[in-house]
C-alpha cells in the first residue's frame, strides 16, 4: 500500500497521506514523496490547485518516529552523527517547498491535524476543514520543541497567537481555527458540494496571475526564516533529552507528564 496517493483531474492534482493506522504520521516515505511532488509540481505550468489531504478520517498525526523511538532520551555521544537532524531537516525541506509551490496549495482537513500535520497546514494559500476537525500543536506538552514548524505557525498566526499555540501546546476546534485564521473555511465532513463550490472559486483565479501574486506576497512579507538547520538540531537534543522520555512515556500511559501542576499543587 502507498503512503501517499497522487490523483490528477484536469488541473487540479490531489496528493493523499494514505496510512490511516498511523493517523497518516509523516514517515520518512511520506516526506519523501511529498518533496518529489513538490518539485515536479513547481515545474508543471498546466497543474493549478494542489490539494493536501488524509485518508481514513484524519489528516496528519505529526512526525512518525518509526525506527528512531530507541534514540528517545539517549544522548548522543561523542563523535557520532545523529540521524535525527537529516530525518527533521528534510521535513522542514517540505515545509519550504509547500510554501514556495507556484499554484494555489489548498489543505483538505478532516480529523486531527497535530503537531506536523498543523505545519502543513500553515503553508497552505487556503484551508478547508470538517466540522469535527481538531487542530494542535502538543509538542512543548510532550518535552519536544515544535521546530520545523515554528516560523511557518509564526508566519501564520502572528507573533501573539503563536507563541500561546506554541508555548502552550494548544488544541483549537475547527471553529477555533477558523477564528484566529489557521482556517478558512468549515464544512460538514460529508459536503462534497461545499467543496466542489470551493474548488469552483478558487479556480477562476487565472494561474499565471497566482503563481506573480504569490511570488509579491513572499517578496512583501519577506521569506519565511530558514530554521531549518537550528530547528533540527533543537529536535534532535529535545527527542533525547530526559525530558522527552518521560513525557513520551506518560502520553503512551495516557497519564499527566511529571513537570504537570496539578491545581493543588500549584497553590
Amino acid at each position: 500500500m502507498s503512503t501517499l496517493l497522487i490523483e490528477r483531474q484536469g488541473a487540479v492534482e490531489t496528493w493523499t497521506l494514505n496510512d490511516p493506522a498511523t493517523r497518516n504520521a509523516l514517515s520518512d516515505a511520506v516526506v519523501d514523496g511529498l518533496l518529489q511532488a513538490c518539485a515536479r509540481a513547481s515545474t508543471d505550468d498546466s497543474l493549478r490547485i494542489v490539494v493536501l489531504t488524509g485518508a481514513g478520517g484524519a489528516f496528519c498525526a505529526g512526525g512518525s518516529l518509526g525506527g528512531f523511538a530507541s534514540l528517545i532520551g539517549q544522548p548522543l555521544q561523542d563523535g557520532q552523527s545523529d540521524p535525527l537532524l537529516t530525518m527533521n531537516r528534510s521535513f522542514g525541506d517540505l515545509l519550504h517547498a509547500l510554501s514556495a509551490l507556484p499554484q494555489l496549495l489548498v489543505c483538505r482537513v478532516d480529523g486531527a491535524a497535530m503537531g506536523g500535520g498543523f505545519g502543513l497546514v500553515c503553508c497552505a494559500d487556503h484551508v478547508v476543514a470538517t466540522t469535527r476537525s481538531v487542530l494542535g500543536t502538543p509538542e512543548v506538552t510532550l518535552g519536544l520543541p515544535p521546530a520545523q514548524i515554528a516560523p511557518f505557525v509564526w508566519q501564520r498566526l502572528g507573533e501573539s497567537a503563536a507563541r500561546q499555540c506554541l508555548l502552550q501546546g494548544l488544541s483549537y476546534t475547527a471553529a477555533q481555527a477558523l477564528q484566529v485564521g489557521l482556517v478558512n473555511e468549515v464544512i460538514e465532513e460529508d459536503s462534497d458540494a461545499a467543496w466542489q463550490q470551493t474548488l469552483t472559486r478558487l479556480m477562476r483565479a487565472a494561474p499565471g496571475a497566482v503563481a506573480s501574486t504569490k511570488q509579491l506576497l513572499r517578496q512583501l512579507r519577506g521569506p519565511v526564516p530558514d530554521l531549518r538547520d537550528a530547528a533540527a538540531q533543537a529536535f534532535a537534543q529535545g527527542l533525547r533529552s530526559a525530558e522527552a522520555a518521560q513525557g513520551l512515556a506518560a502520553f503512551a500511559r495516557k497519564q499527566p507528564a511529571p513537570w504537570t501542576l496539578s491545581g493543588k499543587d500549584s497553590a
